[in-house]
């Protein structure tokens, strides 16, 4: 099983905690809201795990998928 991360784009307020944590897998887009960019990037280029319990309204959705 792997890590991809998800964002609720109705929960982010733009802190941007996440993508000071997990720059390779998280980015501030125009809309001033946190995107995934690398959502193979959990575990190998970052803990996101950390950066989900960071957040501070809980918009880091982790979800488990078999890898391929």
């Amino acid at each position: 099983m792997k890590i991809v991360p998800k964002i609720d784009t109705e929960k982010c307020i733009g802190d941007a905690v996440c993508e000071a944590m997990c720059p390779d897998v998280f980015e501030m887009g125009d809309d001033e809201k946190a995107h995934v960019i690398n959502p193979d990037g959990c575990g190998e280029l970052c803990d996101c795990e950390e950066a989900a319990d960071a957040c501070p309204t809980e918009a880091i959705i982790l979800e488990e998928v078999e890898e391929e």
